[in-house]
């Protein structure tokens, strides 16, 4: 049982340092915001999500004791993660739209253009007297 035990978390070990190695080299690598945002808030996230669980196999099968310290740090984790992307996500399209971002262009290309590819529009502001438009008047 101790032997497969420590292959569990040799492989959790493992593929968490791989993420955690992705997602930093992404950060650093991409050169877009948006596309920046991928390697710190996906691949990082679940690197460390699999460093930890290996963490908890760890302490539970060689010192027989359970730890919540990975878990509570798991789930503040997966809950500020997101919300901090998205408020990242927000400030730059804020700056994109009032010309105060100097942006690189990215591996990925300029976004679709409305009418291209579909009807949605990141970078358009709504048009005139639409309810999208005078909902916040």
């Amino acid at each position: 049982m101790k032997t497969l035990a420590e292959i569990v978390v040799a492989v959790l070990s493992l593929l968490g340092a791989g993420f955690a190695l992705i997602g930093s080299w992404g950060l650093v690598r991409l050169p877009a915001t948006m596309e920046r945002l991928h390697g710190p808030t996906k691949a990082t996230t679940l690197g460390l999500g699999a460093l930890l669980l290996a963490s908890v196999v760890y302490f539970r099968t060689q010192l027989g004791v359970w730890t919540a310290h990975e878990l509570l740090i798991s789930l503040f984790l997966f809950l500020t993660a997101p919300i901090s992307a998205n408020m990242i996500a927000k400030v730059h399209l804020h700056r994109l739209r009032s010309g105060a971002a100097n942006e690189p262009p990215g591996i990925a290309g300029p976004p679709p253009r409305p009418g291209e590819e579909g009807d949605w529009a990141t970078f358009e502001a709504p048009a005139r007297d639409t309810p999208a438009s005078t909902a916040n008047s």
